[in-house]
């Protein structure tokens, strides 16, 4: 019944919105429509306003990055309506360059959202009123939910006892040098029998 209910609140928005809205579907009991990213704004501003729609709460922006793909972000908004007991996810595409219009005059808590959709994934936010990092110090380099970003990052942090102040230092990863001894059992290699062997073959020292 709400699968129903959401199927046709979808159809709905599609004909009203159209051609704003591409796409919807109704995935694990919740509606998604896929909207152009330049009508984000109008969008978003019909589901709060309208009777039937009434997405009155902005729970959470967030972004997924598909490298591969030319328009590499899916940016991904969650919306609650308390009224309808509805939730539904607006999902629009974008590159590392084009900006995404900011919503937080719709929404006042996507400041903080788009703060972080920013940090983490470096998807720009036209007209955001404090668009700045959020998670991560303010001279960090690059976005740390990119897939392409190294789990090590870039720079390593410490505070230096002589300059009396936390310095940047580019990561280095010193690996010890280490000789293999090819003859011992935990290398896995042939070897004549060591002392003890007989026991894990269930024999004797006379049976030998």
């Amino acid at each position: 019944m709400a699968d129903r209910n959401l199927s046709e609140l979808g159809e709905t928005l599609l004909a009203r919105l159209d051609p704003d809205i591409s796409e919807f579907r109704v995935v694990g009991h919740e509606l998604t429509i896929d909207v152009r990213r330049g009508a984000i704004e109008r969008v978003l501003t019909f589901l709060r306003d309208d009777g039937g729609a009434a997405f009155e709460q902005l729970i959470d922006i967030t972004a997924v990055d598909h490298p591969e793909r030319e328009e590499r972000f899916d940016v991904v908004y969650h919306l609650l309506s308390l009224k309808q007991n509805h939730r539904i996810r607006v999902k629009l595409t974008t590159d590392e360059e084009a900006p995404v219009p900011s919503v937080a005059a719709i929404y006042p808590t996507a400041t903080w959202f788009e703060r972080e959709t920013w940090d983490m994934y470096g998807v720009f936010f036209a007209d955001n009123p404090d668009l700045r990092r959020i998670l991560t110090d303010y001279g960090f380099e690059g976005h740390p939910l990119r897939k392409d970003f190294p789990l090590t990052g870039y720079v390593e942090v410490r505070y230096d006892e002589d300059q009396k102040r936390v310095v940047y230092e580019p990561v280095k990863l010193n690996q010890d040098f280490r000789t293999f001894d090819f003859l011992s059992p935990w290398e896995g290699m042939t070897r004549p029998p060591l002392p003890g062997d007989e026991k894990a073959e269930g024999q004797t020292s006379e049976d030998r």
